[in-house]
Formats: C-alpha cells, sequence, structure tokens
C-alpha cells in the first residue's frame, strides 16, 4: 500500500495523568455499538475491554475520521490504527485508563488497514481488518503553500534529527565498545535528545523502537532486551541488585545492535512525507511520552537523565506545532495563543532545572518541582488536543 504516512502518534487520555485528547472529556462508558455521530460514516466508536476490541464499522469513505475509544475493560489499554501488515502504526491512542474515553482524529487516505486494542498495553493486541475506501471529498487545509512549508519543513527536520542521532550513536557505540565509560555516560544523554526529538516518527515503524528504545520492564518474557536502555543499565548499575557487569564481548554485541538499528532508521526516514495531521498529532504524541514516562521518572530508571529527554520531546512538540501554526492561526488564533502562552510556561520550567549544558538528575527534584512540571504538561496538553481537528476543521 502506497500513500503518505498519515499519522503518527495521537495523544492519548488516561485517568492516572489526567490528560485531555482532542476535545474528548473522561465519561462513563457508552457501548461501541452505535457510531459517535448518528449517520456520520467517518465517526466511528471503539469499546475496547479485556479481551474484545469492538469497532462500530469495518470500513469508512477517505478523509478525516475519528475514532471515539472507550475503555470498558480493567487494565489500561492502547488503540492502533495500522497498516495492513499490522506492523506499521499510522495513528494511536496510548493510555487509556479503564472507565476513560480518548478520541482519535486522522485524516485516512483510501486503503487497508488494520485496527487493534492492546489491553494491559503488551503484546500484539487485538486485531481486525479495517477498509478505508476512496471518496470524493476534499479535505481543506488553509493555504496551500502554508501547509507545503509545514510539511517541507517538518520533513527536513526528521532527517537533520536522525542523521544527528547516528552520528552521536556511531561515536557513543565506540567509546561504550572501547571501556570508556566516563566519555560515554557523558554522551549517552546528548545522543538520546536526538531520538527523543523525533520519538512519534521511530515509534511509527513498529519493530524498530522494541529493540532500540524498550525499558527493561516492557520487554515480553523469552525475549532479549536490546537498545539504550540495555547499554544504559551496564553503565550506571548503582540501583541494580545483584549486577553482572557486560563482558566485553557482550558490550561490543549490544552497541553494534544499537548502531546497525540506528543506521536502519536513518534509512527509512529519508524521503519521508508528512501530512499536516501527521505532523499535529505527533506534537500531541510527543507531550505524551513527557507525560507518561518523563514527568514520572521512569524513562532513564538507571542513569536518571530523564529530564532530557523531557526538554528534547518537548523540543520535538514545539517545531512540529510551530510548523503547523500559521495554519492554526488562519483557523483558531486563540488555540495558537493557549498553545505559544503554555509551551513557554513550561520551558520555563525546564530552564529552572538547567546545569551547565545540561540538566540535574531526576533524583534532585523535590515533590513539589515535580509537581509543577506535571501540572505544566497537562495544562499544555488540553489546547495541544484540539491541534488536529483545527489542523483539518
Amino acid at each position: 500500500m502506497n500513500r503518505t504516512l498519515t499519522g503518527l502518534v495521537a495523544l492519548a487520555i488516561a485517568a492516572t495523568t489526567a490528560l485531555t485528547a482532542c476535545g474528548t472529556e473522561s465519561t462513563a462508558p457508552t457501548g461501541g455499538g452505535e457510531a459517535a455521530g448518528a449517520g456520520d460514516p467517518r465517526s466511528l466508536t471503539v469499546e475496547s475491554s479485556d479481551d474484545a476490541c469492538e469497532v462500530s464499522a469495518a470500513e469508512a469513505p477517505a478523509g478525516v475520521l475519528t475514532f471515539d475509544v472507550t475503555n470498558t475493560g480493567s487494565q489500561v489499554t492502547e488503540f492502533y490504527l495500522l497498516d495492513d501488515d499490522g506492523l506499521g502504526i499510522v495513528a494511536e491512542i496510548e493510555n487509556v485508563g479503564p472507565g476513560a474515553t480518548a478520541k482519535l482524529t486522522v485524516n485516512a487516505a483510501a486503503g487497508t488497514y488494520r485496527t487493534a486494542c492492546k489491553p494491559g498495553m503488551v503484546g500484539d493486541g487485538i486485531q481486525s481488518d479495517f477498509t478505508v475506501e476512496e471518496s470524493d471529498e476534499q479535505v481543506q487545509v488553509a493555504d496551500a503553500a502554508l501547509v507545503e512549508q509545514a510539511e517541507s519543513g517538518y520533513a527536513a527536520y526528521v532527517e537533520d534529527q536522525s542523521a544527528q542521532l547516528l552520528a552521536k550513536t556511531r561515536e557513543f557505540t565506540e567509546l561504550y565498545k572501547a571501556g570508556d565509560d566516563d566519555a560515554a555516560r557523558a554522551l549517552y544523554p546528548e545522543a538520546r535528545t536526538h531520538w527523543e526529538r523525533i520519538e512519534t516518527v521511530a515509534e511509527s515503524f513498529g519493530d524498530l523502537d522494541p529493540l532500540m528504545d524498550a525499558r527493561e520492564a516492557d520487554v515480553p518474557a523469552g525475549e532479549e532486551w536490546t537498545g539504550w536502555h540495555r547499554i544504559e543499565k551496564d553503565l550506571w548499575p548503582a540501583r541494580a541488585v545483584d549486577y553482572t557487569p557486560l563482558t566485553t564481548a557482550e558490550r561490543a554485541r549490544y552497541a553494534d545492535d544499537l548502531l546497525a538499528n540506528t543506521e536502519e532508521l536513518d534509512s527509512r526516514v529519508q524521503g519521508l512525507s508528512y501530512t499536516v495531521d501527521s505532523i499535529a498529532n505527533g506534537s500531541r504524541g510527543l507531550l505524551e511520552e513527557v507525560a507518561t514516562g518523563k514527568v514520572t521518572g521512569e524513562e532513564e530508571y538507571w542513569s536518571r537523565t530523564d529530564l532530557w529527554d523531557f526538554q528534547a520531546n518537548v523540543d520535538g512538540a514545539r517545531v512540529a506545532y510551530e510548523g503547523v501554526a500559521p495554519v492554526v492561526e488562519q483557523k483558531d488564533a486563540e488555540l495558537a495563543a493557549r498553545l505559544n502562552e503554555r509551551f513557554a510556561a513550561l520551558q520555563t520550567l525546564l530552564d529552572e532545572q538547567r546545569q551547565g549544558d545540561g540538566f540535574v538528575t531526576y533524583d534532585q527534584l523535590s515533590t513539589a518541582e515535580v509537581k509543577q512540571l506535571s501540572d505544566a504538561v497537562n495544562a499544555l496538553s488540553e489546547p495541544l488536543g484540539n491541534l488536529t481537528a483545527a489542523v483539518l476543521s
């Protein structure tokens, strides 16, 4: 199926993080049997339970689709719109808590897809075929020149960050294999900055992200843990119990594997095209990465370098937003003003934690400082949740 990447990662709503997605409020479950908008074939409902994923229709016309997702199960769930092979992520909603709802808005081209719910956020999920049919509808998205500028600018940004990630990863893995641990530890958060800025793009390649960025607790039983965080633990083993350092040969194997996957990622992003809704969804998805991993201090468990990642996710979200901002300003100037204000407020708080060329480690933050950052993320998530709908209105 040939089409542009029509969505990256859509913002989730979870009861535990108090995020609001795309104008959706948490409500009591209403069931998945009726369309969210009566008579509108592009408005669908999804009911995700512990053992089922019920989508209100198996097909829809091409254009702007909305999926209203309700979690009627007992576990946190995710909802995906996948490519027809079930591997490539077109768009997703993460961390939908029990009893919560969330809305995904995406401009979908004609083609064959799969939908999937993932109760417990593990495994391949519960998948079903989904078809987007040809349609005469033309999605109107502001001035064509502004749209083209946003799309080409974001593609250039992703390619540049990927190139920098590859260069830094090559340098990092050489230091690590050589046993120069102090230098490798110093470079680790700097190199990962380039990954975190384009994390939603990297996640769209469903096979690469688990190999490169899985945390230890996220690795399914029986599968090997590889990637950045496997090496992170070896460089910062102080929090581990009875840890056995990797041998020189093991170091070389994990380092070479990370570099090879980074090279593969870089090759895949070359020439990749984006639409304004994929850019907007990517911005929201990056902020969700902050809310679910960085502000909780879970992402960099061993090194405690979460604030480097936090800043990088915010950088990527801001760049994506600023690319489509001229479009938003034409359609909803008030929304653009709120986003500018709240991005600035969050950045002010991050700047307070700077130390030298980087940041303090996460364990140095007080409970009050963590809450301030969390509140600022939630305040930004509310207007950012309306970004996709604004660019597609």
